[in-house]
């Protein structure tokens, strides 16, 4: 820190901490002569087992695109004018109003999104509310950007509802935005449609706008329905970010938006837009021929079919995790998860024997198990884990079972009895 102030060496840890940098080097731990073939349940990328395809229409309306040889050259910064309109009309079905084509700026993937979203942001003094636990680019943005962040609890007792208590307590009069992650990645959970408009009447009363990482969009299969911060644009304004990433399973694709979802015209000002636009023009996006494919892709997607069986499949898996959870000691999922991929559980480090924290769990467990998966650190929780559901069901039982193996090996020899 200047000025021979103190250094906060956990906020500097955290601000630079990746989830693919601290999988990759849990991949190095491998004993790679236990004979044991490697299960990840660290990463949010089922395109890594069988039963997770994506649908046809997908690449044949990449392949269309790509031999028509009418999308080699440039696409304009701020996207196809016809992608854009597609996906304006997707978020649209959700929408208790219009959006059009200039709301939508498309970006390469949701983690420009987020980019753009805290650069637009960024001024001197500014602060930005981050939720603990949640998904570390923010950190890692907002440090390039210098814009401070603040951390508000989600709580898991409560379904990992937002503590707006701790929002209010926060905010001052250089806080610039909250970041809501719905459905929630890393906990799994979804906010129901009042939490949601609490939520928005919060940050109205704080005069901050919403930014809403809805990535996992629609990924909801619990008694929640997914509902998209957007409706309630009319209350607060909301940068919406999301992709075809997840609900497509084309998480390689790198084809994300950045939307102003307003009705009441706050980001229509000629100086934001041209800001907006100009930021863009420094920007390089998705592969033309990506972006020409998404209007015949979401058009032509069937809801019915392919989005219900994605659902059912994270359900089956969901539902597998969080029983199996159940038998392992040494940890606890307070929450069943309701959407995403994911779900965090808690580790009780005084029933284990030798373990100092989550980080040591995970990289023990990956030289001796084979098992990836991420540490709570990672995410903003010490001493919690994250874990991937989205996998074979078969691969998810063994991964989790060869995570209790591990916990009854490593538990307390009082807590046996």
């Amino acid at each position: 820190m200047e000025n021979g102030g103190p250094v906060n060496h956990e906020a500097e840890t955290v601000s630079t901490v990746t989830i693919k940098g601290i999988l990759s080097l849990m991949m190095q731990n491998i004993d790679e002569e236990n004979g044991k073939r490697v299960i990840t349940l660290g990463m949010g990328d089922p395109t890594a087992y069988s039963c997770f395809l994506t649908p046809s229409v997908v690449s044949e309306a990449a392949v269309d695109a790509l031999q028509s040889n009418k999308f080699n050259g440039y696409a304009p910064t701020v996207g196809l004018v016809q992608t854009r309109r597609a996906i304006a009309e997707y978020l649209n079905r959700d929408l208790p109003y219009k959006l059009s084509p200039d709301d939508v700026f498309i970006t390469s993937g949701c983690t420009q999104a987020i980019d753009v979203s805290l650069a637009m942001l960024a001024r001197p003094g500014a602060n930005i509310l981050l939720p603990r636990p949640g998904f570390p680019i923010y950190e890692l943005s907002a440090a390039f950007r210098r814009l401070q962040v603040r951390y508000f609890d989600l709580l898991p007792e409560k379904g990992w509802e937002v503590d707006l208590d701790s929002v209010e307590a926060l905010a001052d009069q250089n806080t610039v935005a909250m970041v809501i992650i719905n459905p929630g990645n890393p906990c799994g959970n979804v906010y129901s449609y009042q939490h949601l408009k609490k939520i928005a009447e919060t940050a109205n009363k704080l005069k901050i706008l919403v930014i809403a990482d809805e990535v996992y969009g629609h990924l909801a299969f619990g008694p929640n329905p997914f509902v998209p911060m957007g409706v309630f644009g009319s209350i607060v304004p909301v940068l919406t970010l999301g992709s075809l990433s997840k609900r497509w399973i084309v998480p390689g694709w790198r084809l994300g938006w950045f939307v102003t979802s307003d009705p009441n015209g706050t980001f229509k000002e000629p100086k934001i837009i041209e800001r907006i636009k100009k930021y863009f023009d420094i920007l390089g996006g998705p592969a033309t021929f990506i972006q020409a494919a998404v209007p015949r892709i979401i058009e032509h997607t069937n809801d019915e079919i392919f989005f219900k069986e994605t659902n059912n499949k994270l359900k089956q898996t969901s539902d597998i995790c969080w029983e199996m959870m159940k038998e392992i000691p040494g940890i606890t999922c307070p929450h069943k998860p309701e959407g995403s991929m994911a779900a965090m559980v808690k580790l009780n480090l005084s029933n284990l024997e030798d373990i100092s924290d989550d980080i040591d769990f995970c990289f023990r467990l990956a030289k001796e198990e084979s098992v990836i998966v991420l540490p709570g650190t990672a995410v903003g929780l010490k001493n919690w884990l994250r874990i991937i559901f989205a996998s074979d069901p078969s691969c998810l039982k063994e991964g989790l079972g060869r995570i209790k193996s591990f916990c009854q090996r490593h538990v307390k020899m009082s807590q046996t009895y």
